[in-house]
């Protein structure tokens, strides 16, 4: 039996996942923001990084996790979200049962585009009003080369 050492495909490095997350933080710094947590996902929907700032609460680093999460899961970003929500409550409160509750519809989860036109990952950012949280996330996208897809203007 031969046993194959193919390396699995990646499509967002760690070390990008990490500049992404850091410049997202760095933007709230120079905004001087609450403090704030960042989440970066895979295309699969799994944790790369998460930074929470010192005196962020508790709860942002999974706020920011269910952003981009959701985001990811539906192909759109949180922002887009939200809105289709208050037009088809019922669809929504649905989906998120499915999803066990792991969808956050608020706007800062963020869909993250190669050079390709691929979504390769997903960055949720939690602490402070939304906007400022997409805001960041679209800074730390940004820096690292990628581009933000929001789908309708913030």
């Amino acid at each position: 039996m031969r046993i194959h050492n193919t390396p699995v495909a990646v499509t967002l490095t760690l070390g990008h996942a990490h500049t992404i997350a850091q410049h997202a933080l760095t933007h709230a710094r120079s905004l001087a923001a609450k403090p704030i947590a960042v989440a970066v996902l895979d295309s699969g929907g799994h944790v790369q990084v998460v930074l929470r700032e010192d005196g962020a609460a508790y709860l942002r680093p999974d706020i920011a996790i269910a952003k981009a999460w959701g985001a990811l899961g539906m192909g759109e970003s949180s922002r887009q979200l939200t809105a289709r929500a208050v037009k088809k409550p019922e669809f929504f409160t649905s989906l998120v049962d499915i999803a066990e509750g792991r969808m956050g519809l608020s706007p800062g989860g963020v869909l993250i585009q190669d050079d390709r036109g691929s979504i390769i990952a997903a960055i949720g950012v939690s602490g402070e009003l939304s906007d400022v949280d997409e805001q960041c996330a679209v800074a730390g996208i940004e820096a690292a080369g990628f581009t933000a897809i929001l789908g309708i203007d913030p």
